[in-house]
This record gives structure tokens, sequence and C-alpha cells, in this order.
């Protein structure tokens, strides 16, 4: 049987996803972002109908939005946005970091068992149109293909632990891969301890933001556990500045770990887009920072890993 990665609209065949980001923000519309952050709120399809479109025009076929539940999530605009360019998207379920969620001690306080069936059943049956603002729910014909967890220091809060018990039991359930959420590209050996003790295989893990980092032998470390690394702060750095994530790119592939490395921009800033005023643009992924890589002597073989091959292993539902 074909191995299938779970979109917006409906399971897609994982070989036929494209090039794919990895870590995207294309809508985020909540009143606490809207009042607390307001760099990133993102709240129109329109706008971000316009910056996929733009990632679509440069090759890219597949975005990870990385929203998980109640955060800023809003399924009914992702779909509209994927109808409109023809990007495949994948929803996350989850639990972002707490900042994200006051009024809304439920995130902080539920058991693992109560999350891991929320989780579950935005995978399985679809998100909630509401995005679990209460106390009605409606489920949306748009389901998940991927739990997202965070950390927010080196070790991990009793919350996070639940909601990372929850992630590991929704695996189990549905095959969906995890990604998590890496603060300042940091508490990725804490993750991968307690995610290998709750069982999750590990290649099945995709640990995001670490490239915040820039120490090879964190990485190195992390990544002889067998885990995937996203990397996503490009579009913040200066192309010609040294040690940048081209640079550790180059590190990581020359020490065998090609198979192991995607990309993505986490683009949650305004600044950043070129249809908001902003620079360089979310194609830029795809487009200017091929010839950086090419510049660290990442050729066309591994960019195909990173944006192609390695994306449709990761994020093809497990049997």
């Amino acid at each position: 049987m074909t191995p299938v990665a779970r979109t917006v609209l409906g399971d897609v065949p994982a070989d036929r996803l494209g090039p794919a980001y990895l870590h995207e923000h294309l809508v985020i519309d909540s009143p606490l972002v809207h009042d607390r952050f307001p760099h990133i709120w993102l709240p129109s399809v329109e706008d971000a109908a316009a910056e996929v479109g733009a990632c679509a025009a440069a090759g890219v076929g597949t975005m990870l939005d990385a929203m998980p539940c109640a955060s800023g999530r809003d399924v009914v605009k992702l779909a509209a946005i994927s109808r409109a360019t023809a990007v495949h998207l994948i929803a996350a379920t989850g639990l972002h970091t707490a900042k994200y969620y006051d009024g809304r001690p439920w995130t902080q306080e539920e058991d693992a068992d109560v999350l891991a069936d929320l989780f579950t059943a935005d995978v399985v049956d679809g998100i909630d149109r509401y995005d679990y603002g209460g106390p009605v729910v409606r489920r949306t014909e748009h389901r998940a293909g991927v739990v997202k967890v965070a950390t927010a220091g080196d070790l991990l809060t009793p919350a996070e632990r639940r909601a990372f018990a929850a992630a590991a039991e929704t695996v189990r359930r549905t095959g969906v891969p995890v990604l998590t959420h890496c603060e300042e590209g940091r508490g990725g050996p804490a993750q991968l301890e307690l995610l290998r003790d709750l069982g999750v295989p590990l290649h099945r893990v995709v640990l995001s933001h670490t490239d915040k980092v820039r120490d090879p032998g964190y990485h190195r470390a992390l990544l002889q556990s067998g885990v995937n690394l996203e990397y996503d702060q490009a579009l913040r750095q200066d192309p010609a500045a040294p040690r940048g994530t081209a640079w550790l790119i180059e590190q990581m592939v020359a020490d065998g770990h090609a198979g192991q490395l995607l990309l993505g921009t986490d683009g949650a800033r305004r600044s950043l887009w070129s249809t908001l005023g902003g620079s360089p643009g979310l194609a830029w992924l795809a487009g200017g920072f091929r010839a950086v890589l090419e510049r660290h002597g990442v050729d066309r073989a591994v960019r195909r890993q990173l944006f192609v091959d390695n994306p449709a292993r990761v994020l093809a539902l497990a049997s």
C-alpha cells in the first residue's frame, strides 16, 4: 500500500508531495496573539494565499502549518488557502508553549488521556471549527497530519510532560509523526529522552528551530539518536554571514546525516512576508537559498533529500 500524508484536503501519496516546507505559520488568528504578539498576527486568507502562491511558483508543493490546538489555528482558512494555491497544506494538532494559552487552563491542567482524545479526534475525525475555544465543538472535514508539542526550557514542566505523553499516545493510535518546538533551539536532549521513554520511534520525530544553536556538536549528538532536525532560520540570516544555517547543513551532510535534515521558514513574522511588504519572502527558501547551499557544497542530490525525499518519508502516516 502506498504511504500517504494527511493534508487538510485529504490524504495524498507521500511521494507526490513535491518540495516541502516543514515548519510554517500561514494562519495565526486569535485575540491573544492580536493583543500581545501583533508582529505574528496573520489572519488573512488572501495575504496567505498570495504568499503561498509565490512559494508554489518557486516549486513548493507542500507546507506544514505548525500552529496546533487553540493557539490561533484555523483549519477552514488553511483549506481555503490550499484550494486557492493547489499547495498541499498539513495541519497540526497538539499544544504549543504556555504563552499562547492564557484563559484556556485546560491546556495546562488536563490529564494526558484527555488531551490524547482531543489530538486523536483532530487526526481521525476532523479539526474543530472553533479550535477548541468551547463550549461547542463542530468537527470539520479537515484533518490534522502531525502532532506538535513544545518546550520552553531545557527541562520539561509537568504540563509539557502531559502534552508529550498525549502526543505519544496519538502517534500510537494514528501513525502521525511528531513535530516539536525547541525554544531558542534548546531542549532537544530532554525531549528525545522523554519521547524515547514513551516509546515513540525517534525516526518519526522532527525537532524544530535547532539551527538557532550554532554548535555542530549539539546537532551531531541529536542526530546520532536517529531523530530528524528541521532548520528554519535561514530567512533571518545574512546569506554571506559565517556559521549560518547553510554552514550547519554542510557540516551535518559531511557527517552523513543528510537523510535526517528538513527545511522550513518558521515564517510567523509579518516582516518576512513579501506580500505584506517584508523581506525576503517565504519563497526565498526554495529560490535564493538554493544558491547559498550550492556555495556550501550542497549539491542537487542532497537538496532533493532536504526538500523532497526526507519530507516524504517523515510525513507519511505509519501503518
